[in-house]
């Protein structure tokens, strides 16, 4: 391959797509691939310069990290980049049973050693700023400190008690941290983290708010990648390598691509419960989208149960799709309603484990997508969740992703590539906090920039 940037190894899906639309928009060709790549779909991207594979650690436990991550952060870390990054969530999605970052830094540490790992959560860009090492992350409401935000303080399996980061971290690794405060980012930055790995630190957590500090934390990173060749954290970290980067002349600045043009009908599936896709449910419901509720209860019964679902709304929505609607298949409407509690009380009864019933929702809702596809012809898609997508993509037949269009940033429309008939498939994969109300409509008309506010 191509002298490659950076190599990124993925928490979850949608994340990991918001990592290669940050350089692609740079100008800076980038591919995700879904699963391992083999030799001969490598060759088929042999040009770019940021390589990325998406995984579900952020859903899974600390012996799946140990067992499952090690051989990832290998295979990457043969294609010799010049920095290998671990992506996790901007919201700092973790715990010691779930998504364990501590478990994930380990992991990466035994494949590329490092004096330490820098650790850049903060995306400006997408309102989450880090300021004296606190996290503070944006809603629609405002911009709240984490263990005060409205969905992250009251997430269903990773709610968030300690905006201090390093606190917060300090439950799932032994590695001691040090704080390079926005103090440091704007006077004197190396000499702050000379004196950290003097003190022992093996963690190191940058705050950044804005381009200032952004720049300074992406400079930090580049110019001691030789040393600290592992790196932990959201795309914020490419966001401030892209700054850095433009700033010094490394590379242009670009404009953004435009629009991939309108279609008549796109296919839409979500498993999030988060309010901000209940609102962007609420506004399809009355612009031109069929909103098919899927019962998830159907997920703590047998296998029988659950493809009688599934079958079941394969049909709605291709009779949707029939009428010229855009077929919009959720398990949730919020974190608070009617179909989330019915859930919860299925999932009591069932005696099953949450993660268990979480993925087969996730699955579920990729096989309902890929029999609407398949039946109706229709060629632009939407997976909405972050688990779901990592769950809903393996049962798609999809092995790659490049970025194709920009909507808000972390949700770009992109271009899939596999084996089977979605090949070509035009696709986004949404956080389920993420987007404006009228998301799926965007999607629909093809993404790419607009003016004025969203609405």
């Amino acid at each position: 391959m191509a002298r490659l940037r950076i190599a990124w190894l993925g928490d979850d899906f949608t994340g990991s797509a918001a990592v290669m639309e940050v350089l692609a928009f740079a100008g800076l060709p980038s591919v995700l691939f879904t699963q391992a790549p083999g030799p001969d779909l490598l060759a088929r991207f042999a040009d770019v310069a940021g390589v990325g594979l998406a995984t579900t650690a952020r859903a899974e436990t600390p012996d799946w990290m140990g067992a499952h991550l090690p051989p990832l952060f290998r295979l990457l870390d043969a294609l010799q980049p010049d920095l290998l990054h671990y992506k996790i969530c901007s919201t700092f999605d973790s715990a010691p049973h779930a998504g364990s970052i501590g478990a994930a830094i380990a992991a990466g540490l035994g494949v590329r050693p490092s004096v330490a790992v820098p650790l850049l959560t903060a995306a400006p860009a997408m309102r989450r700023y880090q300021a004296f090492g606190h996290l503070f992350a944006g809603a629609p409401q405002g911009v709240f400190r984490l263990d005060r935000h409205p969905v992250m303080a009251h997430h269903p399996v990773t709610p968030m008690a300690e905006s201090d980061l390093l606190a917060h971290l300090a439950a799932q690794t032994d590695l001691p941290g040090a704080l390079i405060d926005l103090e440091a980012l704007a006077t004197d930055p190396q000499a702050r983290l000379e004196a950290a790995l003097a003190a022992g630190a093996r963690i190191l957590s940058l705050d950044s708010m804005e381009p200032g500090s952004e720049a300074a934390a992406g400079a930090l990173i580049w110019q001691n990648c030789a040393r600290m060749g592992l790196v932990a954290g959201s795309q914020g970290v490419e966001y401030a390598l892209v700054r850095h980067w433009q700033q010094t002349g490394e590379i242009p600045i670009v404009p953004p691509p435009g629009s991939a043009g309108a279609v008549g009908r796109i296919a839409v599936v979500s498993g999030s419960v988060s309010p901000v896709t209940a609102a962007q449910l609420d506004w399809a419901a009355g612009h031109g989208f069929a909103p098919l509720p899927f019962d998830a209860r159907a997920a703590c019964g047998s296998e029988a149960d659950l493809r009688t679902e599934e079958t079941r709304l394969i049909r709605a929505a291709l009779a949707a799709a029939e009428a010229g609607q855009s077929p919009l298949i959720h398990s949730a409407a919020g974190h608070r309603g009617d179909q989330v509690a019915a859930f919860r009380q299925a999932l009591a009864a069932s005696g099953r484990p949450p993660d268990e019933a979480n993925r087969r929702i996730g699955e579920a809702l990729g096989r309902i997508l890929d029999g609407v596809l398949r039946g109706s012809g229709i060629r632009r898609a939407v997976i909405s969740g972050g688990d779901t997508s990592g769950h809903a993509m393996g049962q798609m037949g999809l092995q790659a992703l490049t970025a194709l269009a920009p909507t808000i940033p972390g949700a770009a429309l992109c271009r899939a590539y596999g084996s089977g008939p979605h090949d070509g498939l035009q696709i986004a994969l949404k956080g389920g906090q993420m987007g404006s109300q009228d998301y799926f409509g965007w999607i629909r008309d093809g993404g790419g920039p607009r003016r004025g506010p969203p609405a």
